[in-house]
């Protein structure tokens, strides 16, 4: 079996209230006839651009991926575990809430029984830019059915203000919605289920406005104390990154590296890694090959890979998402990079 770093290509999503312009990240993409709102970076559709799944969609190969590939933690059945995208928010999002596993296994059997669980990383917001987070302490079922009815229902939620490089973790049942203004790496369970709530009462160019679920939402949202919010991640020095840890939940786990000069590390036969380039560039070596990164890829390195070496061209900064499981080890891999059991506690959403 050849193992192997391995490059998919996006997939991108018209959105009403997405961009015209995806640069500097797609900078091929400046000039576009209508707006996208997101970059799939890991979706079914998504092609390996090398390997020996070249040419494949994702969906098509991870069922066949062995253990040398996807890891011990991760099953081959159904979907591949994490939805990666980057986000285009030049206009408000809806008003939204995504279920949770028991919900969407129970009621949504046909679009894959799976709910959704994600976190934001902020690369780019223009002054001033927010997101909706959570409901407020006093906000029922019945003053948020009534907000929804008035068109107040951004009133009810809790307003975040983000800037380059935070984060915040959004758990299924959150009621939540993306501000103008922000262009945001979101990491979430691979689940495309959403209940509008509210979307300004937006039309498009044939006068239609877009469906709403208001009895599924008000059926799932979750009221009284919140469990989302903005991260405030653990920051270490790792075998020559500027390494920040972010959170870790049973569905992913998500860090941030930033170095200059060459690093090296090693996978885990336990599960494969994630990497989402954010900026710079260089070159991928590992036993028997190399490979050129640059920004705005995502790539997935096999469980069986071993050491591989990171050498940039330039100042580089990526996000590394993987799937934990319920059985990982989390004081193992806390205790070898040296984070406190005090951070790496609060880090921990399972």
């Amino acid at each position: 079996m050849i193992v192997c770093p391995a490059r998919l290509e996006p997939t991108f999503s018209p959105r009403p209230w997405g961009a015209l312009s995806l640069a500097p990240l797609f900078p091929q993409m400046a000039q576009l006839a209508q707006p996208v709102g997101e970059a799939w970076m890991t979706g079914n559709e998504s092609v390996f651009a090398n390997g020996p799944y070249v040419g494949r969609k994702l969906r098509e190969a991870w069922p066949e991926m062995p253990v040398e590939w996807r890891g011990t933690l991760a099953s081959r059945s159904g979907v591949f575990p994490i939805l990666t995208k980057f986000i285009f928010a030049e206009e408000k999002l809806s008003i939204q809430v995504h279920p949770d596993d028991e919900y969407a296994s129970k009621h949504e059997g046909a679009a894959g029984g799976v709910g959704k669980t994600e976190m934001w990383y902020t690369l780019a917001a223009r002054p001033g830019a927010e997101v909706l987070t959570g409901l407020k302490p006093e906000v029922t079922r019945e003053k948020f059915q009534q907000a929804i009815t008035d068109g107040t229902a951004e009133d009810c939620l809790e307003h975040v203000p983000l800037t380059e490089g935070e984060a915040i973790f959004i758990p299924a049942r959150t009621a939540h919605t993306i501000g103008s203004g922000l262009v945001l790496c979101e990491i979430q369970q691979h689940s495309d289920l959403t209940y509008r709530v509210f979307d300004y009462n937006r039309r498009d160019a044939s006068g239609r406005t877009r469906e709403l679920h208001i009895d599924k939402a008000l059926a799932v949202m979750h009221f009284g104390a919140q469990d989302c919010g903005k991260l405030q991640p653990a920051r270490y020095e790792y075998a020559g990154a500027k390494e920040s840890f972010f959170v870790a939940c049973r569905y992913f786990a998500t860090e941030r590296w930033d170095f200059a000069s060459a690093i090296s590390r090693t996978t885990s036969r336990e599960r494969f890694d994630l990497l989402i380039v954010l900026k710079g560039s260089g070159c991928i070596v590992w036993r028997g090959g190399e490979a050129e990164f640059g920004p705005a890829q995502a790539w997935l390195f096999p469980a069986a890979l071993g050491t591989y070496q990171l050498n940039p061209a330039s100042y580089t900064s990526l996000l590394k998402a993987f799937v934990p499981g319920d059985s990982m080890n989390f004081d193992h891999y806390f205790a070898e990079r040296g984070i406190s059991r005090k951070d790496w506690a609060r880090l921990i959403r399972c």
